[in-house]
């Protein structure tokens, strides 16, 4: 009788019934499946759409870097009979028709110093024939500078290589408006001549015409431009 509880308080302590059947196993936790994304096929045709999109701008940009040349154009404006210096052009990269004949863009410094043969607008493309390469004033030639005030010139802005007259109305004795001997006033002298360039004068309000004349008309210019009694007449423009 001892013994037969003896057993059942040992089958008490470990876990065991009294039949000899093993313990029952824990089930495992079932883990659900993560719901899978569904793609909008919108969404999905936009993508591709746009990666699509990319690639022919890349070709595209491509394709017309490479039809470009890089050429010389004006930056800024140069008017007809002007010396060209380097910061009047500029290099830029354009489709050029093959019919125009642009300076190449290694040839932007071949232009400096070259004078304009015609007026040149800022943005157009520098063509050779635009350019020539005389000097001024060249042999046989003087340059004059006419120093006027704005009453002595044109209301029209002058403009380098325009054909010009300096008019004057001094007499024999350097006096405007004096008379020979014979009492009769004496014709106005003048001098056809070419504006080379304008810049300011030392004296506030006056312009200096630089003007290119025969080398033995020079001296006659200056002398009666030294005056101030000179009036600057502008002619036709039309060539």
């Amino acid at each position: 009788m001892v013994r037969k509880d003896q057993m059942s308080e040992t089958n008490v302590l470990t876990g065991s019934s009294g039949s000899g059947a093993p313990p029952a196993k824990e089930r495992p936790e079932v883990v659900a499946p993560a719901p899978q994304l569904r793609r909008k096929p919108v969404l999905l045709a936009a993508s591709v759409a746009a990666v699509v999109l990319g690639a022919l701008m890349g070709v595209w940009a491509w394709a017309a870097m490479s039809d470009t040349e890089g050429v010389v154009a004006v930056r800024e404006t140069v008017s007809r009979g002007e010396t060209i210096t380097k910061d009047d052009l500029v290099v830029v990269h354009v489709g050029v028709d093959p019919q125009l004949d642009p300076v190449p863009a290694e040839g932007l410094q071949s232009m400096v110093g070259q004078r304009a043969s015609s007026d040149l607008p800022k943005g157009t493309l520098l063509t050779k024939s635009a350019t020539t390469p005389t000097v001024v004033p060249g042999d046989g030639q003087s340059v004059v500078g006419v120093a006027v005030t704005a009453d002595q010139m044109p209301g029209e802005k002058l403009r380098a290589g325009d054909a010009i007259r300096v008019i004057s109305t001094l007499g024999g004795q350097g006096q405007q408006g004096s008379t020979s001997d014979q009492d009769q006033p004496l014709e106005p002298s003048e001098v056809r001549t070419e504006v080379v360039s304008l810049n300011p004068g030392a004296q506030p309000g006056t312009t200096v015409v630089s003007v290119l004349v025969p080398e033995d008309r020079a001296a006659e210019l200056a002398s009666r431009a030294s005056t101030g009694k000179v009036a600057i007449v502008l002619d036709s423009r039309e060539r």
